[in-house]
């Protein structure tokens, strides 16, 4: 598994080369190489402040973001380390409130490359051990951690002091590597994604979850035993239900918590974990109103993102364009279902290779107008015109391959209905979009 990142920055785009030369080593899991680098470089870790680490399939996100637009709220400094990026890798390392500045990342890619050169580290273990050591050298408040995959062997978990651990909503995603066969481990694929996530329990840590399906949260509850954590399970321990707002409560009382400005029934759900994360950790106090204030405030991009004037906005004139990276079924589904009342709308979908076109075109199609097929710039995505065939063997409807997402713009007509077109399909097209429009995320 491999990421792509370009800087307009030379320094920036030398470490970025010796960025991409690396690889997982087939059949290397584990994290004993990044706690040698980390120990190489100090042990870093152990000097945060205190750490909200999120896991999941989906909304680990957009968790993130209500947490870090929560805690700013309180007026407390954040760092936070989200993935993958849109459009610039410095996206991944927010160091007190502001994304990192490229001479600060390539000397701190520098720093941990160079320590780590022998040891044959991956991207992300990399990236993990920057982020640790630009997150312990300056100062404070929280600091915000998303777990990239999985969790058990995510490269983030090395992470002392945690505050608090999350597990936003849970599905099948990155078969190949969380499903890989092993001795002692759930058999069933939903229970075993369950046991990958819950492998960031810590000892003496509140992890806080959504609410699964039975089987799912007894495993989830058993690995939480396991090493000492503390459970805080939704419709269990914690309660959010949408009634005009949010209305939650748990153990400490009652909230009554606005609406989130990001779109979708989804991210009430992701902005009720980030309060029940916060809720039950007694490390960093934040206020009701600080919450709500967040739960306003929080912004993320390519979830359901309206594109402002731009190159490729201005092509539709009058229209509303939407930017959605959804790109595993669950993803889509919660998608469509925030779509339905924008229904029928113009689709332009583009979707990487190892990705199922039937899981995430598949619940769209039947809100579109006309679809419009467009390969994912710079990365391995599945052909229009393979996509096209299959659209039409499969969905019977008719989808048009373009060879580019500007060119699908241009053929859409600005004077019919609907007055919604969706671009959705991949983070990566998402990201492209995004340049292209000159929104670049901040």
């Amino acid at each position: 598994m491999r990421d792509f990142a370009t800087s307009d920055s030379p320094a920036v785009q030398a470490q970025l080369d010796r960025l991409a030369a690396l690889s997982l080593p087939q059949g290397r899991f584990g994290l004993e190489t990044i706690h040698a680098l980390l120990d190489r470089l100090g042990n870093p870790q152990r000097d945060l402040p205190p750490v909200f680490h999120v896991a999941g399939t989906n909304g680990k996100g957009s968790t993130c973001a209500f947490l870090r637009a929560m805690l700013e709220a309180q007026g407390l400094t954040v760092h936070a380390a989200t993935k993958p990026h849109l459009v610039r890798y410095n996206e991944r390392i927010r160091i007190a409130g502001k994304l990192i500045e490229d001479e600060h990342l390539a000397a701190l890619l520098k720093e941990v490359l160079d320590a780590g050169e022998d040891l044959g580290p991956s991207f992300f273990e990399v990236t993990a051990a920057a982020t640790i050591l630009a997150f312990s050298r300056e100062e404070a408040d929280a600091c915000i951690i998303e777990v990239g995959l999985g969790g058990r062997f995510d490269a983030t978990n090395v992470l002392d002091g945690q505050a608090a651990c999350g597990i936003a909503n849970l599905g099948i995603d990155h078969e190949g590597f969380l499903l890989v066969p092993e001795e002692g481990v759930p058999q069933d694929p939903l229970c075993r994604i369950a046991f990958e996530k819950a492998g960031i329990a810590r000892p003496g840590v509140p992890l806080v979850t959504q609410a699964y399906q039975p089987d799912m949260t007894r495993t989830i509850i058993e690995q939480a035993m396991l090493v000492g954590a503390r459970t805080a399970i939704r419709d269990l321990d914690w309660f959010a239900e949408v009634s005009g707002g949010i209305a939650y409560h748990d153990r400490h009382g009652v909230l009554d918590l606005p609406l989130p400005a990001l779109a979708g029934r989804h991210q009430v759900d992701n902005a009720a974990l980030a309060v029940a994360m916060l809720r039950h950790q007694s490390q960093v106090e934040v206020a009701p109103q600080a919450m709500a204030q967040g739960i306003r405030d929080a912004r993320w991009p390519a979830r359901l993102q309206q594109l402002g004037p731009g190159p490729l906005t201005n092509l539709l004139p009058g229209k509303t364009v939407l930017l959605d990276g959804a790109h595993n079924r669950a993803a889509a589904e919660a998608l469509a279902a925030a779509m339905q009342e924008q229904a029928p709308f113009d689709l332009i979908f583009g979707l990487m290779s190892n990705r199922r076109i039937d899981d995430v075109l598949g619940p769209l199609i039947p809100l579109v107008r006309k679809v419009y097929l467009v390969p994912v710039p710079g990365h391995s995505g599945h052909d229009p015109r393979t996509v096209a065939a299959w659209a039409q063997a499969n969905l019977h409807r008719e989808c048009y391959p373009a060879p580019s997402v500007t060119q699908a713009l241009q053929w859409l007509d600005n004077r019919a209905e609907p007055d919604t077109v969706l671009i959705a399909g991949s983070l990566y097209l998402a990201g492209e979009v995004l340049r292209l429009n000159r929104e670049w995320p901040d």
